[in-house]
């Protein structure tokens, strides 16, 4: 759509949208709409900008450093799944039932966390706790606009590259809400960052998006770690991206919010490298496998393979079309959260668990108190 034609029609139903937005906030602000607060501690982590910011990463970074300490439940919406209503994850859980997202984390974190999908999530809460009394902590996936749920941590996710401030809201940009909305966040992760970055670097950020004193601000990047076929029991070996050189071929596949990291790290290495995008929580049909062998054939060199996301890969692992002859060829590239240490401040996990103990001293407060009344 052309510059024009974008200010003529997008910028006045962004305006709308903002409209909307800022009234529908403001109803919570003045209690006209009901926040539901829950005995167990909640935390909800979501973004301002819609996809692309590494949310359910970091999503799995919390259950993996606070399920060590904790009975966990988390509870999404499933987006995008052919199902409704309230789903426990189960070994004959598809991403179909649950979404693909959900699903992910069902694989990797099952055995240590309850993977929980429902579109209500004040119900969902609700009948987590019913079914399961002993868990201790619930984390909502993609919540920080579902203020329904008044979490005990609201954790905001913002990417490095695509700073919130530098937008617009829906459908002229890419904002859910106006970019102050932040302020209603208790921590800030500014994601995708370099690895290294310079004190200066720092101080921009933390000058740009102007936090309260009592939000807490933290900067991660994403480590890759080395390739994982889609399909272990077909596999015959599993290479490594630095042995390729310009005598190999790779085609990347990727259907996520932002899939330039992805792109810039394969193109990266020497091999050759044909690319093709599609939609967010892309659905692949027989057209879109048929057109994805095509390409693979096309491919040149001693060595050929695919190679995607961890998020396209559970779909393309259940997909039903995926041909036989290029299992043994298809690989995701794993993504791993880790922080950037800038200052002495405590970790987030630390800050975390701070506030944890001190909403269970205050629970065991209350209780102590209703007790001798």
């Amino acid at each position: 759509m052309g510059k024009l034609l974008s200010n003529l029609v997008l910028l006045p139903c962004s305006k709308l949208y903002g409209m909307g937005t800022y009234v529908r906030n403001k109803m919570f602000d003045w209690k006209i709409l009901k926040e539901h607060s829950f005995d167990v501690p909640v935390i909800s982590v979501g973004n301002i900008a819609a996809g692309g910011t590494g949310k359910t990463p970091h999503v799995e970074y919390l259950v993996e450093n606070l399920s060590k300490s904790h009975r966990i439940a988390v509870l999404s919406r499933g987006y995008r799944r052919n199902t409704k209503g309230f789903i426990i994850a189960g070994r004959t859980s598809t991403p179909r039932d649950i979404g693909d997202e959900a699903y992910q984390m069902y694989q990797k974190y099952g055995s240590v966390a309850k993977i929980v999908v429902c579109e209500d999530r004040v119900a969902g809460i609700a009948e987590i706790i019913r079914l399961d009394p002993k868990i201790d902590l619930i984390i909502l996936d993609d919540a920080f606009q579902h203020r329904y749920v008044k979490p005990l941590i609201s954790i905001v996710v913002s990417e490095y590259n695509r700073p919130i401030y530098r937008d617009a809201l829906l459908p002229y940009g890419r904002l859910r809400e106006n970019a102050r909305g932040i302020n209603r966040a208790d921590m800030v992760i500014v994601s995708k960052c370099p690895a290294e970055m310079r004190p200066w670097d720092y101080r921009q950020v933390i000058n740009d998006y102007e936090l309260f004193p009592s939000q807490h601000l933290f900067f991660s990047h994403f480590d890759y770690r080395p390739l994982q076929p889609v399909f272990p029991d077909v596999a015959v070996e599993v290479p490594y991206l630095d042995w390729l050189d310009e005598g190999d071929s790779i085609l990347a596949l990727a259907g996520i919010g932002n899939p330039r990291p992805f792109v810039r790290k394969i193109k990266s290495y020497e091999a050759k490298v044909k690319v093709d995008i599609f939609d967010d929580h892309h659905n692949y049909t027989r057209k879109d496998i048929d057109y994805i062998h095509e390409r693979f054939k096309s491919l040149k060199g001693r060595r050929r393979m695919i190679v995607t996301t961890e998020k396209d890969a559970v779909r393309l692992a259940n997909n039903p079309y995926f041909p036989y002859e290029l299992k043994a060829a298809t690989f995701y590239l794993p993504i791993e959260v880790a922080f950037n240490k800038h200052d002495d401040s405590p970790s987030i996990i630390n800050l975390i668990e701070k506030e944890l103990r001190q909403a269970t001293a205050a629970g065991n407060r209350k209780t102590d108190g209703d007790a001798k009344h």
